[in-house]
């Protein structure tokens, strides 16, 4: 089985099977082949699961071809413990998402659900690709079918939000471009191994980092550039929610992982305080910024930059622990942190807005007021999104609390003020998950039209249910995860601890 080239079928599967679907007219036939697809790219990814050794750190399914020789551009795959937990989130978040999206969308189904699949291919891309401009060039075509899940399957602001996306995330790409350009010709390669030997100078490595800052920032997106999330939010399809909130948003700490930290690590190192303020500045003004929103989508998006400032915070707090504080075991907790938060806030984010498409389909606006004592007619639904809502906020026992934790405590042992700042997520991701629950399920029934909701059919019962099990396992027991990128973040580690001075 390892001699597969399984990561290419994990690539090419989903973006050459959604190009067919586009053929297919019929949108029953459009929608049982792209979950054919989705099914044979998640078995795929358990396959690289199965077979991965998570015992060493090198890099595992290593695929090696000439792309551009001139250039020594390769199309060069691979994968760690951590590319393997984004992947394995990827595929099982795209069964899902076309799950929840059966019989919903109506206008166009096959270009929807292969505009679907295409994401889901490149985004696996991205998290494969070993080669810096293949990378970059994935990277780029994600842009190209979110544009379009948002631009033609939107609500009424649909073109500007999606222009709003494209123009935030192509202009911070570009610089992106423009640092691998100048890598390349300092160190003649776009080998990700050849860039992490290369040495520069301060000056240098300054320059890179703010220009990889920047790409990934967008893509987190931090503040303070996180402004076109909401709209995007608010305006794509709940199944272009899901995958916007619970997978593309992991492009940009995986890049943080992959190029910032082990490329230019004493640039890093020295602008790690800005990263840190910025985090801070999510999580508690963003956070703050969700308690007075009226619509439900735009709550949920502003409590995902929030706690996506987490996942900067553990990434950047672990450079000051390994390389100022001399402590690598803390490092490594903030960078495992990080992680978790990420493949936990797939699952919470990703629930929370098919709860938020589960009320849209009945009632058709997404206004808070709207609602009231849901529970009353829909219980089940209601037991499912507390749980979700919970996790939201941070309860023990559920994913949600793990990687904050985490990150907050490798904070702690750099300075307990940051730790503290940090910690007031606890209080305002309460205030803002549990008021909105209150307004949405308890109290008397809102009005007539709520009243004659009906509960969770077998469709949203299989969504919410997959989620469910990964909020909980994740929360009662994220050892395996930990072990599967435990040897990966100690090798970043050591990375990050070496200097790159030239």
């Amino acid at each position: 089985m390892s001699n597969w080239p399984l990561l290419s079928v994990l690539i090419w599967l989903p973006i050459l099977g959604g190009a067919l679907i586009l053929a297919v007219r019929d949108a029953q036939t459009a929608r049982w082949a792209s979950m054919l697809v989705a099914v044979l790219t998640f078995v795929a990814s358990l396959a690289v699961y199965s077979g991965y050794d998570p015992g060493i750190d090198a890099l595992q399914f290593v695929e090696q071809r000439a792309w551009i020789p001139a250039f020594d551009i390769g199309y060069n795959l691979g994968v760690d413990g951590i590319a393997i937990a984004l992947v394995l989130l990827t595929t099982l978040i795209g069964v899902l998402v076309l799950v929840g999206a059966w019989g919903v969308i109506d206008k166009r189904v096959n270009q929807y659900v292969a505009a679907f699949l295409i994401l889901e291919g490149v985004t696996i891309g991205i998290f494969t690709a070993t080669d810096a401009l293949l990378f970059y060039v994935f990277f780029e075509a994600m842009l190209i079918p979110m544009f379009l899940i948002i631009g033609v399957w939107g609500g009424p602001r649909r073109i500007y939000a999606a222009l709003k996306f494209f123009l935030y995330t192509f202009l911070g790409s570009v610089l992106m471009l423009v640092a691998l350009v100048y890598l390349y010709l300092k160190g003649g390669s776009f080998q990700l191994a050849d860039l992490y030997q290369l040495q520069l100078s301060g000056r240098e490595q300054t320059w890179i980092f703010f220009a990889f800052l920047i790409a990934f920032a967008v893509k987190v997106p931090m503040f303070p550039v996180h402004t076109w999330l909401p709209d995007a939010h608010v305006e794509a399809p709940t199944a272009g929610s899901v995958i916007l909130a619970a997978i593309a948003l992991k492009i940009g700490g995986y890049g943080f992982l992959r190029f910032n930290l082990p490329i230019v690590p004493d640039a890093s190192s020295e602008w790690a305080w800005l990263v840190i303020a910025l985090s801070l500045v999510a999580i508690i003004y963003v956070g703050l910024v969700a308690l007075v929103q009226d619509d439900m989508k735009k709550l949920i998006a502003y409590s995902s930059i929030a706690h996506m400032g987490f996942v900067t915070l553990g990434t950047f707090i672990a450079l000051w622990l390994v390389r100022d504080a001399g402590n690598p075991d803390a490092a490594r907790l903030g960078l495992q942190g990080a992680m978790v938060q990420m493949v936990s806030h797939g699952f919470v984010s990703g629930a929370m807005f098919s709860c938020v498409g589960v009320l849209y389909d009945r009632l058709h606006t997404r206004r808070i007021a709207d609602y009231g004592g849901v529970a009353n007619v829909m219980p089940w639904f209601a037991a499912f999104a507390m749980l979700f809502f919970m996790a939201n906020a941070g309860l023990p026992g559920t994913s949600g609390f793990v990687g904050e934790f985490m990150v907050i405590l490798a904070s702690f042992q750099w300075h307990p003020l940051v730790s503290l700042a940090a910690a007031t997520t606890l209080i305002t991701a309460a205030g803002y998950s549990l008021w909105l629950y209150k307004r949405l399920f308890f109290g008397e029934v809102g009005n007539a039209h709520v009243a004659g909701m009906k509960d969770i059919n077998g469709r949203e019962w299989l969504v919410l249910g997959v989620f469910a099990v990964g909020v909980l396992a994740l929360g009662v027991y994220p050892k395996p995860l930990t072990d599967l990128m435990e040897p990966s973040i100690a090798k970043l580690a050591m990375q990050i601890a070496s200097s790159k001075l030239l």
